[in-house]
């Protein structure tokens, strides 16, 4: 077997408006067509192609969290410790991410030729956006190191 890329992936959200709309609001996505199963979800898309699925929790305020520390974002969160997007256009996105009050995180990737920008979604998913450093040129971020199940 040989797997060729993420189909997508799923997030069972406290609200499945409010993570719709923050995931098309402040990334860009697309809802587009989604089959009937009975329960309530929305299929999010980046171009032709489903990315995310948002069903809704039958438990309120499972996850609600308030935004992370730097510490946090760099340990992510809970069994995932984050989902990653290649992106472009880093002034724009930052500029867009201020004017809808989204706090994220920037970080100079060690070693490697990526820009990052970290933020959270409305149920606590560490958003990593990965951006080519020629884009960041001139920009002073920290490098930080990412702490895997470690506790501070």
């Amino acid at each position: 077997m040989r797997i060729s890329h993420l189909e997508h992936f799923l997030i069972i959200a406290d609200d499945i408006e409010e993570t719709t709309s923050w995931y098309v609001d402040n990334l860009g996505f697309c809802v587009g067509e989604t089959p009937d199963f009975g329960v309530p979800v929305n299929w999010l898309y980046l171009g032709d192609r489903d990315v995310i699925h948002v069903a809704q929790s039958n438990i309120s305020n499972s996850s609600k969290r308030p935004v992370a520390t730097r510490s946090e974002i760099t340990k992510g969160g809970h069994p995932i410790h984050h989902v990653a997007f290649r992106a472009s256009g880093l002034d724009e996105t930052l500029v867009h991410l201020q004017a809808n009050g989204i706090e994220y995180v920037e970080q100079q990737a060690s070693g490697q030729n990526v820009y990052q920008v970290f933020l959270q979604d409305p149920n606590g998913i560490t958003v990593e956006l990965n951006f080519s450093a020629e884009e960041a040129a001139g920009r002073q971020a920290p490098k930080l190191a990412l702490t895997l199940g470690e506790d501070d």
